[in-house]
């Protein structure tokens, strides 16, 4: 078979959607539906992780627009970022020349893919025309307390030199997400945005979005990390009373436990943990240079203080232990070994008590026993013991009782997460939109001065824009007076928080969008993106949207329905990376086998959320398939073809033919791409069995060709529009309906599984009894009776089966052969299910029989049960005809 020129078919249709705008979406449209891909960062070339995110999009895309809908399909550059000023300083050039190259490259081969985007709303982040807006919105959040300049104790990446989220530091052993060496602490005043204003509305909404994996939101929700507990007020003095350090509130989720506490922990930096270095040795060594979060087992040092239990009076040691983090909770912690695996393991370390207070739930009439905890805590709710008169209460209640009995204790919620800090100290970022004076303070930029843009690039370590001495030198907008520009720029997330607005109005010059636009296309109906994403772009997103919401007017307060997070592409099971040298070329794809070879091999290789091997061999595979569809549709002659009245074998394939739209349609609807083309390319290879068996009926076999090719459109969008048009259709395939079919999922899956298993009866009836050439086939349809009998039992909850199917007259009349197949239904009745109506199972059985006979090269008979053998007929189930083969 002649393989077909597929660069010249992608080319001549790539321009002739070009010319026709076939994928520009107007600004007014009646039924929107917005489908994205998450951005990428331009750093030079496709991958093929990129190949496939944007395949799924664009296969999603065009079938939305099959389906009738105006859909919106926009494309742009998460442009800023610390890669392209590396890249920058070691090519000798500047960020903004070698990002536009990459971008240029990345462009012309998603155009080379046939990525159906609109690119008139293209954006690029690194543009004075986007990064403005991110400065307007930057205003927005300081005029509405949301955002504020504050020293604080940051992640530093000593290797990038910038500051790091804590969503940007990787692991138990804290790397850098980008460049993967250690961050360290550091003291620096930053500006933050306050996130935690919105925690728990970001937590709770977790709930409502249906269209998000599990993983993500669960993964969202243990990132917020709301924990409801309870403070306790320790007073805290020297064991010795010589000096007193007043009260030190703890938090705790367990009050319940608090019988069972046997030492009191501060953290390293602690005020007074740092108060107490400045004369014990044994402390300042342990803070200075012992002290190590993350090691593998905790570790401290005792103190000369002591803290007394609000509960009991008990006066417990003070340790100063690195297990402890100012940042949760309060930095102190009544510390509990027996019901506590850390505080546990510490207690070991340091020979302190254990003593247990909590007893598993004992069985009704017993009394509770303290469990041993000699080797390992006990950690779950139960009974109070050896907790005076709280002794008895389960956990719950001895809780809020604790909490309401003790002076000073009050209920409290904590929260994983941390405020927004968005500075970096980096150049190829947006300029963070204040100025510094001596006398006013931080000023914000007047808006009609926006954007502050960027100077020339100054390749210095540090800080780049310290050293842009003329354009850090300004006047300050308050008093006129000299000032100093900011010069730190935001992180890049800034950026894609809100990108997704911008693409409904990417050329607006007075605000960031188009208000009322973006109130008819948001929220984003379909996303898709990386899992990696899950905590930080995905979470500022929310936040950014429930703000603008809030002062903005946006009538939405989620950004996204629904959310893929699609799998990697692997090659011999590992990630592809350049590191490792198994990086397959995306170009060298498309030149050697065609973008649409790629993309059809990419999505039916697996479901998208799924990682796949990439293999050649499947490539080949794919092709070939390709160059066999188009061979049948362009060997078609309508002309050649039988006309008139269908024969069951030609009301088969027509009954295929909706079958495959059927099934197509729900799978496209899921995003289980993989099922949508298996069913096409299953339609091909009856469509070509079709012609090779039989004499084709013209009507059939060229509405099953004009349907598989639109079901293959969406992925195969090049070849679909070629093979559109050698059917002689008018127009574009892209801008064609979406095939319709009378028949629902159920139906075909009931008649495709008669007919399988009738095929498998047969085959194992062949093999088992030895037969090699059989001289006829009959296959017996059920006696409508039983299909009775099943209807009943499919839809009875009664006890007894048997006895609500002899309340049916016909039914009663089959005598012992009703008590039997009853008996029968009733041991299956956790397993049944309905079946095909008796003349629809014998009209589905007629019209297959051909591929019995080809298979056996045999006559088929279809015979209902009136007109055969009654032995037969007696082995014949509604779903499961009797088989004889006579020989």
């Amino acid at each position: 078979m002649e393989s077909y020129d597929h660069a010249a078919v992608e080319a001549r249709w790539q321009e002739a959607w070009d010319d026709a705008d076939v994928h520009r979406t107007p600004d007014d449209v009646e039924d929107p539906t917005y489908v994205l891909g998450m951005y990428p960062y331009p750093s030079g070339k496709l991958h093929m992780g990129h190949v496939r995110n944007y395949t799924i999009t664009d296969a999603y895309a065009r079938y939305r627009r099959l389906r009738g809908d105006d859909v919106l399909h926009p494309m742009g550059w998460d442009s800023f970022g610390l890669p392209a000023e590396n890249a920058a300083k070691e090519r000798d050039t500047n960020p903004r020349d070698w990002t536009f190259d990459c971008i240029d490259t990345m462009k012309g081969q998603m155009e080379s893919m046939g990525f159906g985007y609109d690119w008139d709303r293209e954006i690029t982040t690194c543009t004075p025309e986007y990064y403005r807006w991110n400065q307007w919105l930057f205003r927005r959040f300081v005029e509405e307390d949301l955002a504020e300049r504050r020293d604080a104790e940051v992640n530093w990446c000593p290797h990038c030199e910038t500051v790091l989220a804590d969503e940007q530091v990787e692991g138990e052993e804290e790397l850098c997400w980008r460049c993967d060496n250690p961050v360290e602490q550091r003291e620096l005043e930053q500006w933050f945005l306050q996130i935690t204003d919105y925690a728990d509305e970001l937590l709770e909404d977790i709930d409502e979005l249906e269209g998000w994996p599990d993983s993500v939101r669960q993964m969202q929700r243990n990132w917020i990390g709301r924990q409801h507990g309870t403070h306790l007020p320790f007073d805290v003095d020297a064991a010795d009373g010589s000096a007193e350090y007043g009260t030190v509130t703890a938090f705790t989720t367990r009050a319940d436990t608090i019988h069972g506490a046997t030492f009191f922990a501060l953290a390293p930096d602690h005020p007074i943990a740092e108060e107490l270095a400045e004369t014990d040795d044994a402390v300042r060594e342990f803070v200075e240079h012992e002290a190590d979060p993350d090691g593998d087992e905790p570790n401290g040092v005792e103190t000369d203080l002591v803290a007394t239990n609000p509960v009991n009076g008990d006066e417990l040691p003070v340790y100063v232990a690195d297990f402890v983090l100012s940042d949760v909770g309060t930095g102190a912690l009544m510390a509990v070994p027996a019901h506590d695996e850390r505080d546990h393991a510490f207690a070991e370390k340091k020979g302190i008590d254990v003593r247990p207070v909590i007893a598993p739930e004992p069985e009704e009439g017993e009394d509770p026993e303290a469990p041993d905890v000699s080797e390992e805590a006990f950690t779950e709710d139960g009974v109070l013991v050896n907790s005076g008169e709280y002794s008895g209460l389960d956990s719950e209640e001895a809780r809020e009782r604790i909490t309401q009995d003790t002076e000073g204790a009050e209920e409290a919620t904590q929260y994983r997460l941390r405020d927004w800090g968005i500075s970096r100290q980096r150049y190829w970022g947006t300029p963070i939109p204040v100025v510094h004076c001596d006398d006013c303070g931080p000023v914000l930029v007047p808006e009609e001065d926006l954007p502050v843009e960027l100077p020339e690039f100054v390749n210095t370590t540090g800080n780049p824009l310290d050293a842009a001495d003329e354009w850090k030198q300004t006047t300050c907008p308050d008093c006129g007076g000299d000032a100093t520009r900011e010069t730190d720029t935001m992180d890049t997330f800034f950026d894609s928080s809100w990108y997704f607005l911008r693409y409904v109005s990417p050329d607006l010059s007075d605000a960031p969008f188009d208000l009322e636009r973006a109130n008819d296309w948001m929220p984003v109906d379909q996303y898709v993106g990386g899992i990696e994403h899950a905590v930080m772009h995905l979470l500022y997103s929310r936040f950014f949207t429930k703000v603008l919401a809030d002062e903005e007017s946006l009538e939405h307060r989620e950004p996204f329905t629904n959310l893929l997070a699609q799998g990697m592409v692997q090659l011999e099971g590992e990630k592809m990376s350049k590191s490792k040298g198994n990086v397959v070329s995306p170009q060298r794809i498309v030149e050697e086998y065609g973008a649409d070879t790629a993309r059809l091999f990419m999505m039916q290789a697996a479901r998208p959320e799924r990682d796949f091997d990439w293999k050649e061999e499947g490539v080949r595979s794919t092709h070939q398939f390709l160059n066999r569809l188009k061979d049948v549709v362009e060997s078609f002659d309508a002309d050649d073809a039988a006309s008139g009245d269908r024969d069951p074998i030609d009301r088969y394939v027509a009954d295929e033919i909706d079958a495959a739209v059927a099934v197509a349609t729900d799978e496209y609807d899921s995003l289980t791409f993989n099922e949508a083309l298996r069913e096409a390319q299953s339609l091909v290879r009856t469509l070509r069995q079709y012609d090779e068996h039989a004499d084709v009926h013209a009507e059939t076999f060229e509405r099953g060709l004009d349907v598989a090719v639109r079901l293959l459109a969406p992925v195969t969008p090049h070849l679909g529009e070629e093979l559109w048009q050698e059917l002689g259709n008018d127009g574009f395939v892209a801008e064609a309906e979406w095939p319709d079919a009378d028949v629902d999922r159920e139906t075909v899956e009931q008649r495709r599984n008669l007919v399988e298993n009738t095929r498998e009866d047969v085959r194992q009836i062949v093999d088992v009894a030895g037969i090699e050439d059989p001289e006829r086939i009959d296959v017996v349809v059920t006696p409508e009776w039983k299909y009775d009998a099943l209807e009943i039992a499919v839809e009875s909850d009664a006890d007894n089966l048997i006895s609500e199917l002899m309340q049916n007259g016909e039914i009663r009349e089959q005598g012992d052969a009703a008590a039997s197949y009853g008996q029968d239904l009733q041991e299956e009745r956790e397993a049944l299910s309905k079946t095909l109506a008796p003349d629809a199972e014998y009209e589905a059985l007629e019209a297959a029989a051909w591929l019995i006979e080809r298979e056996f090269d045999a006559p088929v008979r279809v015979v209902r049960a009136a007109d055969a053998d009654d032995d037969v007929v007696s082995k014949a189930e509604p779903g499961r005809p009797a088989i004889d083969i006579v020989e």
